[in-house]
């Protein structure tokens, strides 16, 4: 069976959304020990520092503070026994809330190459895509509008946006600190809880707001599970979201962002107007 690209209607808003994912493999997760006998020492630095829910939503901030990072995105989704992986990396500005990403589509089930790499331009309000395929000349970009979309591009170009993941964490709640482990050799505090898409649209900075609005709209449930992993300086390290719907079935996404780099320059052009397909997408 040859694993193609989807489109299908979700959520309330009911518009065809092109549905990609990816499963990743990122580093391994190593637990650190905690000194026994006493109330100092490991034992101490493995409490979270202040409230669990505080610290999951002030990650978005810390980032913006930070300024840029390079950015490793997975997302797989599963439904009917098919798993449909995809891989992006790239880099994101979280002060000019823009970003850049190189999407890796599969192979089919021959091992022969199902589509060329997919660049996205990932600018306030949009989602700018080349070799997206599906009738669009090699040459030319696609324009999506984000708060058009009914995920609000929290999966419609196989990653979920690195500025929109982060900025779901504003709407964080009944998190619970899970402990200290690892994540790429960098010690990190794990969280665990749900985050609600509209709650974080109500608190998110601009470039990203409208598109959390239409997320908040097109999503059957608000409520989204997360893993969160943020090091000692506050900075989201991993994340990890779940989404799922319902379409012939439960298709459930799991959906992860490698943060790493940080202060790493990320620089974005966008395509004259000249270059961006005019045409109609097919599905």
């Amino acid at each position: 069976m040859v694993v193609h690209q989807h489109r299908w209607r979700r959520g309330r808003a009911g518009e065809a959304v092109l549905a990609v994912c990816v499963a990743m493999s990122v580093a391994a997760l190593g637990g650190c020990g905690a000194a026994s006998g006493t109330g100092t020492g490991a034992a101490a630095d493995d409490r979270p520092p202040g409230d669990p829910v505080a610290a999951v939503r002030g990650a978005a901030d810390a980032l913006t503070a930070t300024g840029s990072a390079r950015a490793r995105t997975a997302m797989e989704m599963a439904t009917g026994g098919t798993v449909v992986t995809i891989r992006g990396e790239g880099g994101v500005d979280f002060k000019k809330r823009m970003g850049q990403l190189l999407v890796m589509l599969p192979a089919d089930v021959t091992g022969k190459p199902e589509h060329r790499p997919i660049t996205e331009l990932l600018v306030p309000g949009a989602l700018y895509m080349k070799n997206r395929g599906a009738g669009v000349p090699d040459d030319k970009w696609v324009r999506l509008d984000t708060a058009a979309l009914s995920d609000g591009n929290l999966v419609t170009g196989g990653a979920t946006d690195p500025l929109a993941a982060v900025e779901l964490l504003r709407g964080a709640r009944e998190v619970t600190y899970v402990g200290r482990t690892e994540v790429a050799g960098t010690p990190v505090r794990h969280y665990r809880g749900t985050t609600d898409i509209g709650r974080a649209a109500q608190s998110a900075s601009p470039g990203v707001k409208g598109a959390l609005e239409a997320a908040a709209k097109g999503f059957s449930k608000d409520s989204v599970p997360f893993d969160a992993y943020l090091d000692d300086e506050g900075r989201l390290r991993k994340v990890r979201h779940r989404f799922s719907y319902v379409k012939n079935g439960v298709i459930d996404v799991s959906s992860t962002t490698l943060l790493y780099g940080f202060g790493t320059p990320v620089t974005v052009v966008l395509p004259a107007s000249g270059d961006i397909y005019a045409g109609k997408i097919a599905d």
